[in-house]
């Protein structure tokens, strides 16, 4: 396969009339820049140049190539300046992993807003509470509850104080009462939330420095966080769920937070990629105004 870098030196052996000094200014020995130009000669299996001691001419193949080699060094330059020209436009497409309640209900809007700032861009979206693979799907960025465990991956905090919430509906309140100490849990009916890595039904709560782990129980399920949300807006139970997932239900007075006076189980967000080189102006500018959202959630 011909080399773009023996096709550089050959153009500039040309154009400089001087084999050594086409080696000079690309950084090579006269030696490599012979080699190079045989073996470019040995490739395209024609003489191109024809050289002595103190002349240089090129023969009519090299006549008839030199052209070609100019078009594919301006070709090859073109396509760099266009990938440095898309490193500095928020544009392209990105295919985001995202979890259910958070993506239907907070990103959805936000990521609406973000597409009519840059209506270059285009969004693919994957909502799911399993937490995508980004070594082995097609995601760009996920957005995530949770510590990232694998330090090979970029993660940026979106909200890295955020914590879950003891929350129900007042009609259920107004029914069952409230918990005063979080053992009580084990009385009242609590919505939980379920994955392949097993049920989440151990809520931990602390004050004071001091930890309690309750074990609950309750009368539904669900591997979708948005239904747990939605039963509990419901007046179905109890949810325990991350702040950001019930902020409005909490301000609009649909939920209402329980045992305020201890401290809930941390569930920062991340906005994770797979790689440095991936961090594009579209990702930066997604990250920047996600966190923007965040901030003012």
């Amino acid at each position: 396969m011909v080399r773009f870098d023996d096709i550089a030196l050959f153009v500039r052996t040309v154009d400089l009339g001087s084999i050594s000094a086409a080696a000079r200014e690309l950084d090579a020995t006269p030696a490599v820049a012979s080699a190079a130009l045989k073996r470019l000669e040995a490739q395209l299996q024609v003489r191109l140049l024809v050289r002595s001691t103190r002349s240089l001419r090129l023969t009519p193949d090299g006549e008839r190539y030199l052209d070609h080699a100019r078009a594919m060094l301006a070709a090859l330059q073109a396509g760099h300046d266009a990938l440095a020209q898309g490193r500095d436009v928020v544009a392209g497409r990105l295919t985001l992993a995202m979890p259910s309640d958070l993506g239907r209900n907070v990103l959805l809007p936000w990521l609406d807003e973000f597409q009519a700032r840059h209506p270059a861009v285009s969004l693919q979206l994957h909502i799911s509470d399993r937490m995508a693979d980004l070594w082995r799907q097609p995601v760009d960025v996920a957005i995530r509850y949770g510590d990232p465990e694998d330090s090979s991956l970029v993660a940026q905090a979106l909200a890295p104080e955020n914590r879950r919430v003891l929350c129900a509906a007042p009609q259920w309140i107004a029914r069952h009462g409230k918990p005063v100490v979080p053992m009580d849990l084990r009385r009242f009916n609590c919505l939980r939330f379920s994955l392949v890595e097993g049920l989440h039904d151990r809520w931990r709560f602390k004050l004071d420095g001091e930890e309690t782990s309750v074990r609950v129980d309750g009368d539904r399920t669900s591997d979708d966080a948005e239904l747990v949300r939605r039963w509990a807006v419901a007046g179905a139970g109890i949810a325990y769920k991350s702040r950001l997932d019930v902020a409005a239900d909490l301000r609009a007075g649909r939920l209402e937070a329980l045992l305020p006076d201890y401290e809930c189980e941390s569930t920062p967000l991340y906005f994770v990629c797979p790689h440095r080189l991936m961090l594009t102006p579209a990702v930066t500018a997604l990250r920047e105004m996600l966190q923007e959202k965040v901030r003012a959630t």
